[in-house]
């Protein structure tokens, strides 16, 4: 498709290709017979964990709307792309040209409202096109026996239970809206303990996972990301546990309290003044 080759203002994008080209190359050249020890020993499987790290090391510098820290975290992960690619095309897989220009193509085929003559007025048209683009490109992929084969496993549990959740929907296997979920919650939360007074090991994570699953389902009904969320009562708690330390004298001296002294401890610092989120 010549719209692929021709994109309005690629030329300005010379300066970048010719970074990641640079960039590529010294990755090869770690790689390479004499390079860095540690790079040359490296697999898909030991670089996975570092991935997952870069990428949450991402959402944090966003989160903290800290941009230095965001372009050298981007930086990180796009090492991440270097690493696999280099590894793939000492393997004969493929390359980093292959991963660019299959990415390419991609979103050209994806936004024919763009591209082609599709009209799309709104983000809401968007994404309808987009799901029905990747239903006709599943029919070029082997034939799947579930509609939940292609949701990866190894995707984060809170990530995997919302999609899972979707596509289930797609077929109508879903709660009609939230106030069933508070329902489920509360039957789930009943059965939970009922395997506390058991003392079940085993049921208890089984039913501690179902509790969590219908969880991940609220959110998805209330339009709620749960990582987000999680993530910004992770900082919250941060935030008031440090209070109480101060209020305190440090953490050596919240070891000699009582509970209730915690607790007032602990309410103090929740009727602090939040401090003020960053919005742009």
């Amino acid at each position: 498709m010549d719209s692929i080759h021709k994109i309005e203002g690629e030329e300005a994008q010379a300066p970048a290709a010719e970074a990641l080209q640079r960039a590529a190359a010294i990755m090869a050249r770690l790689r390479a017979p004499g390079g860095c020890p540690w790079d040359r020993e490296q697999t898909f499987d030991t670089i996975k964990r570092h991935t997952l790290e870069e990428t949450y090391e991402v959402f944090d510098a966003i989160e903290r709307r800290a941009w230095p820290d965001l372009k050298d975290e981007l930086g990180d992960l796009l090492l991440q792309v270097l690493f696999y690619a280099q590894m793939a095309a000492e393997a004969g897989y493929f390359d980093l040209r292959d991963v660019a220009e299959n990415l390419s193509a991609k979103l050209v085929r994806r936004h024919p409202h763009i591209f082609a003559s599709t009209v799309a007025t709104d983000s809401d048209a968007v994404l309808r096109n987009w799901e029905q683009i990747k239903v006709e490109e599943k029919k070029f992929k082997p034939a799947a026996t579930s509609l939940l084969d292609d949701i990866p496993r190894s995707m984060p549990a809170t990530l995997e239970a919302s999609k899972l959740g979707s596509r289930a929907a797609k077929v109508g296997f879903d709660w009609p809206n939230a106030d069933g979920l508070f329902d489920k919650l509360a039957e789930e939360t009943a059965e939970l303990h009922a395997e506390i007074a058991r003392a079940d090991t085993d049921k208890i994570e089984a039913e501690f996972g179902d509790l969590l699953f219908t969880t991940m389902n609220l959110a998805r009904h209330l339009n709620v990301d749960a990582e987000s969320a999680l993530r910004r009562s992770n900082a919250k708690f941060r935030a008031r546990f440090a209070s109480m330390e101060r209020a305190s004298g440090g953490a050596d001296q919240l070891k000699a309290l009582s509970p209730d002294q915690l607790e007032r401890l602990w309410s103090q610092a929740k009727s602090e003044a939040p401090p003020a989120e960053t919005t742009d």
